[in-house]
């Protein structure tokens, strides 16, 4: 059994990557809902650590975590500020922005590729990593947007 849930007429889909540090990380292309650049966010006092602030988009209020705090690595400034972007991730008529260190490219997100994290590394609750992919030598972690984004189930939302 697979580590991802799929139905047999969607085994594979498309995912967009992206790096948080050395990391590349990537969730299905279906739940990103744009890329852009890094702008001004405003903040909001006695927010979680990884909440970066708030930014308006087209109407909307969309919280911007910081992606790298989200995932407990390291805080570091990007190799290149330039390449920073914010990744809108939509789930269940949520909208979140994730600020990354750079896009990467499209995978596909072939379900018999996928296998489940390795063991050893630093458990977290809720773990918003839920498989690994095989990648140019090396492999992509796959993020579940609900947990990654805390978000509740869409039947919970209301």
């Amino acid at each position: 059994m697979s580590a991802v849930d799929t139905n047999a007429s969607h085994a594979s889909q498309r995912g967009l990557s992206f790096r948080l540090g050395e990391q590349l990380y990537a969730t299905p292309l279906a739940q990103v809902s744009e890329v852009i650049r890094d702008g001004e966010l405003t903040p909001v006092p006695g927010a979680a650590s990884d909440l970066l602030g708030i930014r308006h988009l087209r109407g909307r209020i969309v919280p911007v975590l910081d992606g790298r705090r989200r995932l407990g690595l390291p805080e570091a400034e990007p190799q290149n500020e330039a390449d920073a972007r914010l990744v809108m991730l939509a789930y269940g008529g949520h909208l979140v922005g994730v600020r990354v260190d750079a896009v990467g490219d499209m995978v596909t997100l072939d379900a018999a590729q996928i296998a489940l994290p390795p063991p050893g590394r630093a458990e977290r609750e809720d773990d918003p990593v839920h498989g690994v992919l095989p990648w140019q030598g090396g492999f992509v972690a796959l993020l579940d947007v609900r947990r990654f984004c805390r978000l509740p189930l869409e039947s919970e939302a209301a």
